[in-house]
């Protein structure tokens, strides 16, 4: 988990993780899941609440018994919306050093750093 860069406006990291959410994988997870890739945007709670409840609101999921089941069926593709860079990266997801950094990119706009280990899962493909 990391801290949320100064820089990024409420608003913007309330997109990125609606986002985030209407593009996962799975058309359920357990909640803790969800607010795993939440995290990767924000460690502020009241952020990560908004984004939930931006999300039901707008009909991207829904939430019951600490179960998120998504709705918008739109998927990922690491081909078209992931970008692969080289350089000196920290993982927004682990911490991790890492060499080559994977950057998910959504119209709110682009997420990461992330090792090949973390954008799978937060992607929900591990």
């Amino acid at each position: 988990m990391t801290e949320d860069p100064p820089a990024e406006p409420v608003r913007e990291r309330i997109e990125l993780g609606v986002e985030l959410l209407a593009h996962c994988e799975d058309d359920q997870m357990p909640l803790s899941d969800a607010v795993d890739r939440i995290e990767t945007i924000t460690s502020d709670p009241a952020i990560t609440r908004e984004i939930l409840d931006t999300a039901e609101m707008r009909g991207i999921i829904d939430r019951g018994d600490g179960v998120i089941h998504t709705n918008s069926g739109s998927v990922l593709s690491f081909e078209a919306d992931v970008v692969e860079r080289e350089g000196e990266f920290t993982c927004r997801r682990c911490g991790a050093d890492i060499s080559t950094g994977y950057f998910v990119t959504f119209e709110a706009g682009e997420h990461g750093p992330f090792g090949s280990s973390c954008i799978r899962k937060v992607t929900g493909r591990e």
